[in-house]
């Protein structure tokens, strides 16, 4: 789920349960799944309205590596130098 530019990645079929994610969130912006996995447990997932801050407090307690929270990087955009015509020559500034 894309929010900004982060990227957050659950892998669902490796939840063991614990909930850790889940109880931990400090702008509760994690749930548990209607949809069992592999495991016969409910994964997390973020809320439909969710308010995640992006702080990785979930990735970083998980013991089983589910979350993993990106930062993508954001390309500045080369603005055009403006020119400074002195006497016919055209200068960048």
């Amino acid at each position: 789920m894309r929010k900004g530019d982060n990227l957050i990645d659950i892998l669902e079929d490796w939840c063991k349960g614990c909930e850790i994610c889940i109880k931990r969130c400090p702008v509760q912006a994690l749930e548990l799944s209607t949809e069992l996995n592999k495991r016969g447990v409910y994964p997390p997932k973020l809320k439909e309205n969710n308010e995640c801050t992006f702080c990785r407090l979930c990735e970083l307690l998980c013991p089983d590596f589910v979350i993993s929270v990106t930062r993508e990087e954001v390309k500045e955009v080369d603005e055009p130098k403006s020119k400074l015509i002195i006497g016919g020559v055209c200068n960048d500034i």
